[in-house]
């Protein structure tokens, strides 16, 4: 790209004018995947497709990223699952295209590096697994024997907004809402923007096992 200056944040117009102003010739937007209605996690989505709206009409230089679910809460969770001898959500069956944070760095990296990619708004995740595959794993990795039971949505919600409260426990829950709909159940961008396939789910979690 020869000589740039790259911002990397979610943005408004305003802001968009400004870095105009200050010499930004590009903009990479770290957004998010999910549905844009019909989930509590929902308004999070549309607050984030606005400011991709506004990257776009920004008239400079752009890309945007939509994350996958981060796989690492799981994993910092595993005790929890551990006491509990379970992992249970309202997923269901639905399979969720989780990536990791070290994968997305590659992937962003390439965004901002690479002028090809300028003008695309790209998912960024690994192979979709279902919960009963995320159990496996970490009983693969920590020598746990942990099930999935599957809970309905409102009693999810209400767990995790006894847990985390009223205003983080819905949008969890709407979360998994979105997994169990099918709305994370998608093969992504990461080979086409990076290059190379996402890291296994087997290679991930032999990578940590204790």
């Amino acid at each position: 790209m020869g000589q740039f200056s790259v911002t990397i944040f979610a943005v408004a117009g305003s802001v968009l004018s400004d870095n105009q102003h200050a010499g930004v010739c590009k903009i990479v937007y770290t957004s998010i995947q999910g549905p844009d209605e019909d989930t509590a996690f929902s308004p999070v989505v549309q607050s984030n497709r606005q400011t991709e709206a506004d990257v776009r009409a920004s008239g400079l230089d752009w890309a945007i990223g939509r994350n996958g679910i981060y796989i690492e809460p799981d994993v910092e969770y595993i005790d929890s699952y551990r006491a509990k001898g379970e992992i249970a959500n309202s997923a269901g069956d639905g399979k969720c295209g989780y990536t990791t944070r070290s994968e997305l760095a590659h992937a962003y990296t390439a965004l901002v590096t690479q002028d090809g990619l300028n003008a695309q708004t790209v998912d960024l995740n690994g192979t979709p697994i279902t919960q009963h595959q995320l159990a496996g794993y970490l009983n693969t990795a920590f020598g746990t024997d942990l099930t999935y039971r599957a809970m309905t949505s409102a009693e999810f919600v209400a767990d995790r907004t006894a847990k985390l409260g009223d205003f983080i426990g819905p949008i969890i829950g709407g979360i998994y809402d979105g997994i169990s709909k099918g709305n994370y159940n998608s093969a992504g961008d990461f080979e086409a923007v990076t290059g190379r396939p996402h890291q296994t789910w087997a290679d991930y979690f032999s990578s940590i096992a204790e």
